[in-house]
């Protein structure tokens, strides 16, 4: 992976294995910050990786860590993620009736610290008035809708004089999903730009459609509830404008859906899917029911590995955060469907938050493990800590409203002087 990257240095104290190593441990641990990171490298298991001259010490100040973080290539950041992706799906689990892995593409925006490199290349919003003061990123993952892994998302500026769509985004992450894959996606990815390029690469679709999307497919009418018939969808001017690399006789061949479906409260609504999935239609509607477990999954991954905000100085260093934050993402995953295996449930019926603080008390004594005996008999019984973390089952509606009291600021907010 290194190869053609003589500034970075393979064999000093902080070397490529040692430093990702790092990188992937600081945002997982709960406080990750650097100074975390380097404790680690001078009394965790990973000392041991740590290229250090015999008598020497690693100097317990940040600033080595963070220039060597500063020197990682974003490439071989990118082939990290990828490979722990590729190695933790090793057995993708599909779902019955289908035979094939389905992933769910939605987007989503990350802030940063505001520096003059960050603000050039991820503007911040602006409005009549003023420029916000942070820096903003478009964000668009591919999520596994069984096992929860994530693809290495795609990025770029969410404003600014060129701002990226979350299609275009998409389009980078079509081409690297799974061999024969199904991309689902709500109604902002349900053009023909998507279906095409899914089809392309030779994956099926399923998009739910817009109103004026679903009624242009079905020749000027909104189809009624029960429609299920072969469509052929074909761009229009605005398609060709925008996606040049789509030809004028480009068509995609599908079904049209509409269904009449009821929500939590009762409310009646109509429902238009275009897929490319040779299933029944109450098949097809059952599995667009799963992407909303996307809304979780970007929960945990935002919420539980610090993706909110990324407190880093630099463009580069904000996108090594970023893809290196998924690949953690997806060794919690990899644990938490290890474990449902084992105990024979679905791995979404785990908590993530409290399957990581599992993973974290467990780690100082697999430090000390010294056999192979030792570290199985760790996995073993972290694993079965992994059933007391299920997330509960309501019988019936929570008998509290979800409110919460707004806090005090300690300080009044900042006014510019100018």
């Amino acid at each position: 992976m290194l190869k053609g990257h003589s500034a970075f240095s393979q064999s000093g104290p902080l070397n490529a294995r040692a430093l990702i190593w790092l990188m992937i441990y600081q945002r997982l641990h709960p406080k990750g910050t650097l100074s975390i990171a380097v404790q680690e490298s001078r009394r965790g298991a990973i000392q041991a990786f740590v290229g250090l001259v015999k008598g020497k010490k690693l100097s317990p100040n940040t600033s080595a860590y963070s220039q060597a973080r500063t020197r990682l290539p974003l490439e071989v950041a990118e082939a990290v993620s990828d490979l722990i992706f590729e190695s933790v799906r090793a057995q993708p689990k599909m779902l019955p009736g289908i035979e094939r892995t389905v992933f769910l593409l939605d987007g989503s925006s990350i802030g940063t610290s505001h520096s003059e490199d960050l603000a050039k290349a991820y503007p911040p919003t602006a409005n009549q008035h003023c420029e916000s003061h942070w820096p903003m990123m478009r964000v668009v993952v591919a999520h596994d809708v069984v096992s929860g892994l994530a693809t290495r998302p795609s990025f770029g500026p969410m404003y600014g004089d060129q701002p990226v769509s979350e299609q275009a985004l998409a389009k980078q992450i079509i081409p690297r999903l799974p061999e024969n894959s199904v991309v689902l996606g709500d109604r902002n990815f349900g053009v023909f730009s998507m279906a095409y390029h899914a089809h392309h690469n030779k994956h099926a679709s399923l998009f739910r459609l817009t109103d004026m999307r679903a009624s242009k497919l079905n020749g000027g009418v909104l189809p009624p509830a029960g429609t299920d018939r072969v469509v052929h969808w074909k761009p229009s001017r605005d398609d060709l404008r925008k996606n040049r690399e789509i030809q004028a006789e480009a068509v995609v061949q599908g079904r049209l859906l509409a269904f009449k479906i009821a929500d939590k409260g009762g409310q009646f609504m109509k429902l238009y899917l275009f897929t490319t999935l040779a299933l029944p239609a109450a098949k097809v509607l059952e599995l667009y029911g799963y992407r909303w477990n996307i809304e979780t999954d970007l929960r945990a991954l935002k919420g539980e590995v610090r993706l909110k905000t990324l407190n880093v100085q630099s463009k580069a260093m904000a996108e090594k955060e970023l893809v290196l934050a998924v690949a953690a993402y997806n060794l919690t995953r990899d644990a938490m469907n290890t474990a449902a295996r084992k105990l024979s449930i679905n791995p979404r019926e785990l908590s993530f938050s409290r399957s990581q603080d599992i993973i974290n008390a467990y780690l100082p004594a697999f430090d000390k493990a010294k056999t192979t005996k030792e570290r199985q008999q760790l996995m073993d019984e972290m694993l079965e800590d992994f059933a007391h973390v299920k997330i509960p089952r309501r019988k019936k509606p929570r008998s509290y409203p979800r409110e919460t009291w707004p806090r005090r600021n300690q300080f009044p907010k900042r006014k510019s002087t100018s």
